[in-house]
């Protein structure tokens, strides 16, 4: 394929396409009309000599060769606006920029609120936020999908740059009638409870399963949850226990749940921001930063 014959809309056009899966709800998102997307989608399909999407009984169906452009194409989309965004005019007043930022499910239920309570008042800028495994994080960064990412801990190259956001420590939560509540929470107690576990937490292995390994212990794991805000639901319907960060348990505190400190020296660890050094003058990403510096000092 001959790069000097691809109409850059057209990438546009997919983009909303593949989006959406549906002609009228594409035009709608890219300000077209139903007929310019209908001939968008015609010529995108003589440039990928493939269908891209078929109609169904339920609706429009990527092919998979338009499945596998998904990903590849929203980089290279992102990338063509980072080339034409003039970074050192950049005025939150004014801007329209969407930042995306990794961060999990109850760190967004801690900052996102206040993140955006801090956004000027007629500002058009947006987030979009992911939750990443510590090590697609890191290759996110690298790959310039994300401008920063909030977590901990994470096992990167000396590209990576990271800041210091906030002070915390591993806690145990339980429902407020567990059997092991209202007595002495002691190591033995611990152990011999089940537990549930959010697959995708680096402070669960790294502050409690590595810390009892190395005591010849390990918990008894009976639920692997892909999030943390169904963790106090679960909690308070069963006799499962919960390790978490003492600021994300505080989010998820209410009258049914009881905290406790962990009965072994598990040390204190730190919040951290991390962006890509290509961004150290940026003005947008230093901007960025701020605001989740001055909010993680209030929470702090």
């Amino acid at each position: 394929m001959n790069l000097c014959s691809i109409d850059l809309n057209l990438l546009v056009a997919l983009d909303a396409l593949l989006t959406e899966r549906h002609v009228t709800k594409a035009s709608e998102r890219v300000g077209l009309s139903q007929p310019a997307m209908s001939n968008a989608l015609s010529r995108l399909r003589g440039m990928f000599d493939d269908e891209l999407l078929v109609r169904t009984a339920t609706g429009m169906k990527a092919t998979p060769r338009a499945s596998e452009l998904v990903e590849p194409l929203r980089q290279l989309l992102r990338q063509v606006e980072r080339v034409l965004e003039s970074d050192s005019g950049f005025d939150p007043e004014t801007s329209q920029r969407t930042f995306t930022v990794r961060m999990s499910d109850i760190l967004g239920c801690l900052i996102l609120p206040l993140l955006l309570a801090r956004r000027p008042e007629a500002a058009r800028i947006g987030y979009n936020v992911f939750h990443l495994p510590p090590a697609l994080t890191v290759d996110a960064l690298e790959r310039d999908e994300i401008d920063i990412a909030i977590s901990m801990g994470l096992d990167h190259s000396n590209a990576i740059r990271s800041e210091s956001l906030l002070h915390d420590r591993m806690v145990c939560i339980m429902r407020k009638s567990h059997p092991a509540a209202g007595r002495r929470f002691t190591f033995e107690s611990f152990i011999a409870q089940q537990h549930i576990k959010v697959s995708m937490s680096p402070t669960d292995v790294r502050f409690v399963d590595d810390v009892l390994a190395g005591l010849g212990h390990q918990r008894k794991i009976v639920l692997n949850v892909p999030h943390w805000l169904v963790v106090p639901h679960v909690l308070k319907k069963t006799d499962l226990l919960a390790v978490m960060p003492g600021h994300l348990a505080q989010a998820l505190m209410d009258d049914g749940l009881r905290m406790e400190e962990l009965p072994f020296q598990s040390a204190p660890f730190h919040w951290m921001t991390y962006w890509h050094r290509r961004y150290d003058q940026s003005k947008a990403n230093r901007w960025l930063r701020d605001q989740v510096r001055h909010v993680c000092g209030g929470l702090s």
